[in-house]
């Protein structure tokens, strides 16, 4: 999922590619005023400017909702297709198949994902295809005025005053408990951090789950909404501070053993962990599904990174692929001959 550039003498105010911010904009938004979705956007802008990505080699991906739209909002050299509804993850799948050398960012939503979605959103997951998967989750349906999604809290409250009666799926626990090997929450109105676990996705090899709490400044920020900006602040359990170090910068030491977690990403690169929680250890399956038990329990929401295993190999690297692009491959490498075909057809008979 990583860029194998390595920095040229830029000049000032670009990136290490000699890109400038504005080179990885995208169009103006069409969301309501305030909207979450919005402020994910810029910190999708600032992490991929400052990783330091080709713009020409990104493919971002989309469905159907609020959320859906958001693509259009930032890379704006980059390739594009927005589904329909549900189907974004086979079509990044078939993205990753023809081309391993793209960057693949996908946008999804809370229905998007885990209600028409979900039978695809799974098998992503246990595939591990490599890309970033991002759920903006407000708790509601915005575009059909404020119903209650599958991720919304059991007695939340909607604008009407109706209270949720069922229970609420959990992503993020079910993402690590279908094999995802990269898992983290974060609320849009935490830039710093959304940054450095957005740069540390970047790094990873294999499907990075990004759950984003992104409240609904329409339908879904009342008093009794647990997706609201009041409730997120007061209710927010961080399990550490995070920093990230690129793969082209040197690695330095400056931490106290015991202090602080140092996990080298596929790429070189690494994601600093200083734990607010000495005990959670984020390579654990265990310790993962346990406190997000927890924190579901005393109704609180758990963000930073969840869940991360550099061990499991891709879906493309399980494949055996070659490691040129499928789609770059000539016509005479990939039509069989007519004596291939005979052979083929030969072993069905």
């Amino acid at each position: 999922m990583s860029t194998t550039m390595q920095p040229p003498s830029a000049p000032k105010n670009t990136n290490r590619l000699g890109y400038s911010m504005a080179d990885y904009k995208g169009a103006d938004s069409t969301l309501c005023a305030g909207c979450g979705h919005d402020a994910i956007t810029s910190q999708i802008i600032k992490a991929f400017y400052e990783y330091g990505v080709e713009p020409h080699l990104v493919a971002k991906l989309s469905g159907i909702g609020c959320s859906s739209k958001t693509p259009a909002y930032f890379l704006s050299r980059s390739h594009g297709f927005n589904g329909v509804h549900g189907r974004m993850p086979s079509i990044a799948t078939g993205v990753m198949l023809a081309n391993r050398k793209l960057v693949s960012i996908g946008v999804s939503g809370d229905g998007d994902t885990a209600s028409i979605g979900m039978g695809q959103f799974v098998h992503l997951l246990r595939r591990n295809v490599p890309m970033i998967y991002i759920i903006e989750n407000n708790g509601v349906y915005g575009l059909t005025k404020g119903q209650f999604s599958a991720t919304a809290d059991y007695g939340s409250k909607a604008k009407s005053g109706t209270l949720n009666e069922l229970p609420a799926i959990d992503v993020c626990a079910m993402a690590i408990e279908l094999g995802c090997n990269f898992v983290c929450r974060s609320f849009a109105g935490d830039p710093k951090q959304m940054v450095a676990l957005l740069k540390a996705a970047l790094g990873h090899q294999g499907t990075s789950m990004f759950d984003v709490i992104s409240p609904c400044v329409t339908f879904n920020n009342h008093d009794g909404s647990t997706k609201s900006y009041k409730y997120a602040k007061d209710h927010e359990e961080m399990l550490h501070e995070i920093s990230y170090v690129p793969f082209f910068e040197q690695i330095n030491v400056d931490y106290k053993e015991g202090q602080t977690t140092d996990v080298e990403l596929h790429d070189g690169s690494h994601i600093r962990l200083r734990k607010a929680d000495k005990g959670y250890d984020p390579t654990s399956k265990a310790d993962a599904l346990d406190t997000l038990r927890k924190c579901q329990e005393s109704n609180e929401f758990l963000t930073g990174l969840i869940y991360i295993n550099e061990q499991k190999p891709d879906f493309l690297s399980l494949l055996n692929m070659m490691d040129a692009p499928l789609a770059t491959l000539p016509q005479e490498t990939v039509q069989p001959s007519a004596d291939d075909l005979k052979e083929i057809m030969a072993e069905l008979m």
